[in-house]
């Protein structure tokens, strides 16, 4: 037998190669499946049951979402298109099990945590799309391992960390997606390096710093995004060596400096998105160079300048964005090219001069909005000759003529703006029917005619502002069919008539504002109805009767105002239910009887105004809990007793409390309130303590006003007709009315007509009382002294001349205020204030009115004369 000598290395050579080759091809489906199995069994439990319904069965190439060549090695795995929404991370799936794999694709799932870094052992991928989950932390440096990626979507997840250097590599890359995570740092200088990328979506993240200029040599990008950062400095001008670049955004960053004249080049850009920035200066007129362009938004930046006429240009445009700048100039006459143009935007701008004509051309025009500048001449009437018109704007500018004709049947109208200028025209006239209408304001201008039953045709309506016009008649009826409106503004205007009570049928109405109108009758008590009613206002109208006890059942009205009506009867105490009230003005009106108690439950009311009614009575003492009043007016009513102790009616002014009956309060200007002690006396010894302190008091006003005679008696003797003293023939008056003295003098002798007895409202024993209205509208009482023969010296004129002053000067609420005096050859008279309910001899000698003055009241008289006496 020939016998063979085999070295034994070289036998173990072919063993090893033999064995690992039959391993590494047999077994790799067993060692994918593996990994996936595996992966399963450690995710949560309700993916494993999800997936374990999908992945059955000994071929792993035949379950859902893995797809395999001819050699069952997985090629791409797709769980991303079944809406699975699996949970869990990714830690446990081992990458190098699947070397054959060239696309990944998990987007739309739940899975968290942070992208394992043995990713980058799948080296022959080419596609990984992670987007829409919940990964977190940086991105791995092995990403840059996949040098035959050529997408990369990390989209929508929680990824933070920056940018990595190493994802510069990737130089095969097509589309880098990294749009809306919290990567920050800045945009890596070179980034030029990936100039085989199409899409680069960095946007919405926390990116700093400036745009680099190697972005020029991207010169495949089509699409570039970069909105909502926070990146500075300045456009770089190498952007415009991006010819293929049909999308731009760079809003919503913190750009500056002008938009460059380069953005020129961008032959084949659709859409041009510069937003919210701060760029500044002039917007170039190589913009017109941009014939591709449909979208150009350029809004809220502080670019200056006018708006270049080549912008008539861009005939392809459909959208010009330019509102929130500072452009001057007018809207050029070129627009009128842009035949395409649906949206037309540059409100709050400084443009001026006429709106041109030319938009008449602009048939496809859907949106028009021009408010906030300083427009003037007439809108164009054609302004919806195509009818697509849906939003038109064009309030607070200087714009005068008519309504444009072509309004009236644009039904296509769901927003109309029109408010602060000086339009004029027939409302009757200028609008019809409009089935989406869901918004008018045409207040503030010259608009007259009747509202027509047309209004009620409008299903859709929210709110309808025709508030400070010239429209006359009546609401009609029929407004009750726009059940949808919310918000009826008609103030200030000449409508007159009842409130139907349809308008109860708008039950969504949450602001009716009717003040300054002529509406008459009975506020209808359907308005109790409008259970969503925030803001009430029937201000300044001719409403009589009472108010409307239903208005209770308004439990969100916040602002409730009626002044200035004809209101009568007493306050329904089912006001206190309106939990919500911050505002209640009922002043103006005839209003009686006391304040409802209930109004302690008012705990939201802030502002509360009843002055000027017939009201009565003490305020209650439940008023102590309403501890967020801030304002508080209940002058000019008969209110008595002590004010609330709240800082609303201890800091309220004199004009808010003033000309009441008996008001008082230890803390104000008012008349300080009786001690319980004093008021708990009976009848015996309350008539003993008016006696004791009331005679002394008349006593000394008795004998001051003898002192006053006699001073003018003296002054009278001392005359001669040869030499009068200073100032006598022209009258003598000392004054703090504002006026000197002879015009004083002239404007009573003018006021009382020579003090005819028409003017007369009493008599004493030392001279008769005349009441006289000044110019100045203020009401006075004029004592005017009786002329006698002087028989009462004065020894020292001086010394009266002081007291007199001293008079003049002194302030208090129980001294009845003198405002000055005249001494005249032919009249002398004393200046008071008036004091329109009489004296206390009057009170106690009418039975009814000394039964009201009962003897918990006089007491207070009593110590407020003890203050009076004392302040003299």
């Amino acid at each position: 037998m020939p016998s063979f000598s085999i070295p034994f290395k070289l036998i173990i050579f072919f063993l090893f190669f033999a064995s690992s080759h039959a391993f590494s091809s047999k077994t790799i489906p067993s060692r994918e499946a593996e990994a996936l199995l595996k992966w399963k069994a450690g995710l949560p439990t309700s993916t494993q049951t999800l997936l374990s319904s999908l992945w059955g069965g000994g071929n792993h190439c035949n379950w859902t979402g893995i797809n395999c060549n001819n050699a069952r090695s997985v090629t791409k795995m797709i769980l991303g298109e079944y809406e699975l929404k699996l949970r869990g991370t990714l830690h446990n799936l081992n990458f190098f099990s699947f070397p054959s794999l060239i696309w990944l694709q998990l987007r739309n799932n739940s899975l968290y945590g942070s992208i394992p870094s043995h990713i980058g052992n799948i080296s022959n991928l080419n596609f990984l799309d992670l987007s829409y989950n919940n990964f977190s932390r940086d991105i791995p440096l092995e990403i840059g391992l996949l040098k035959s990626l050529s997408t990369l979507s990390l989209r929508y997840n929680s990824i933070s960390g920056s940018i990595p250097r190493e994802i510069l590599n990737l130089t095969k890359l097509h589309d880098l997606d990294l749009a809306h995570n919290h990567i920050f740092g800045s945009i890596p200088s070179d980034i030029g390096r990936l100039n085989s990328l199409s899409m680069l979506f960095l946007n919405q993240n926390h990116l700093t710093g400036t745009i680099p200029i190697s972005i020029g040599d991207l010169q495949n990008l089509s699409q570039f995004v970069l909105v909502d950062n926070r990146l500075n400095g300045s456009i770089p001008k190498e952007i415009g060596m991006i010819r293929s670049l049909g999308l731009l955004d760079l809003s919503n960053n913190h750009l500056t400096g002008p938009i460059p004249n380069e953005i020129g080049n961008l032959s084949n850009i659709n859409y041009l998105y510069l937003w919210c920035n701060n760029l500044s200066g002039s917007i170039p007129s190589e913009i017109g160079m941009l014939k591709s362009l449909f979208e150009l938004q350029l809004s809220n930046n502080s670019l200056t300048g006018g708006i270049p006429d080549s912008i008539g240009n861009l005939t392809n445009l459909e959208n010009l964005v330019l509102h929130f700048n500072g452009l001057p100039g007018s809207i050029p006459a070129s627009m009128g090219n842009l035949h395409n143009l649906s949206i037309l935007k540059v409100f709050e701008n400084s443009l001026s001069v006429l709106v041109p004509q030319t938009l008449n051309n602009l048939t496809h025009l859907q949106i028009l909005q021009v408010s906030y500048n300083h427009l003037n001449g007439s809108l164009p009437d054609n302004v919806c000759l195509g009818g697509l018109l849906t939003h038109i704007a064009a309030s607070n500018n200087n714009l005068t003529g008519l309504i444009p004709s072509s309004l009236r049947n644009c039904t296509s109208l769901y927003r109309v703006r029109l408010e602060g200028n000086h339009l004029t025209g027939n409302i009757s006239e200028a609008f019809g029917i409009y089935p989406h209408l869901n918004f008018i304001s045409l207040s503030n201008n010259n608009i007259f005619g009747e509202l027509s039953p047309n209004w009620g045709q409008c299903h859709n309506l929210t709110s309808l502002q025709i508030s400070n016009n010239n429209i006359s008649g009546r609401i009609p009826f029929q407004l009750g069919h726009a059940t949808q409106l919310q918000e009826l503004h008609l103030s200030w205007n000449h409508l007159n008539g009842e409130i139907p009570k349809e308008l109860g049928k708008l039950t969504m109405m949450n602001r009716l504002f009717l003040s300054g109108n002529q509406f008459s009758g009975k506020i209808p008590s359907e308005i109790g109805l409008l259970s969503q009613l925030e803001q009430l206002d029937l201000a300044s109208n001719n409403f009589s009767g009472p108010i409307p006890d239903d208005l209770g059942n308004c439990f969100k009205l916040f602002n409730l105002n009626l002044t200035n009506n004809n209101l009568k009867e007493s306050i329904p105490s089912s006001i206190s239910y309106i939990n919500a009230l911050e505002s209640l003005d009922l002043s103006q009106n005839s209003l009686i009887g006391g304040i409802p108690q209930q109004f302690g439950k008012l705990q939201s009311l802030e502002v509360l105004n009843l002055s000027h009614n017939i009201l009565n009575g003490s305020i209650p003492e439940a008023f102590n809990d309403l501890r967020g009043l801030r304002f508080v007016n209940i002058s000019f009513n008969q209110f008595e007793g002590p004010i609330p102790n709240l800082k609303a009616f201890h800091e309220a002014s004199f004009d808010s409390l003033r000309n009441n009956k008996g008001l008082c309060s230890n803390a104000t200007g008012l008349m300080a309130c009786v001690p319980s002690f004093l008021a708990n006396h009976g009848h015996g010894k309350g008539t003993k303590v008016i006696i004791s302190v009331m005679l002394p008091l008349f006593g000394g006003l008795l004998l001051l006003f003898l002192l006053v005679r006699s001073f003018f008696a003296s002054c009278k003797k001392t005359q001669t007709k040869e030499s009068k003293p200073r100032e006598e023939q022209q009258g003598y008056i000392y004054t703090v009315l504002g006026f000197n003295g002879r015009i004083l003098h002239d404007n009573i002798i003018e006021a009382t007509e020579d003090f005819s007895s028409d003017y007369c409202i009493g008599s004493g024993g030392y001279g008769s009382v005349y009441k006289a209205a000044l110019p100045t509208g203020q009401v006075v009482t004029v004592k005017k002294l009786h002329q006698s023969e002087d028989n009462v010296l004065i020894n020292n004129l001086k010394s009266f001349e002081s007291e007199i002053i001293a008079l003049l000067e002194i302030r208090h609420y129980n001294i009845v205020q003198m405002y000055g005096f005249c001494s005249h050859p032919k009249h002398s008279f004393l200046v008071y204030e008036l004091v329109d309910r009489g004296s206390l001899r009057m009170v106690l000698s009418n039975n009814e009115q000394a039964k009201e003055f009962d003897w918990k009241k006089r007491p207070n008289v009593v110590k407020g004369l003890a203050k009076a006496a004392h302040m003299q």
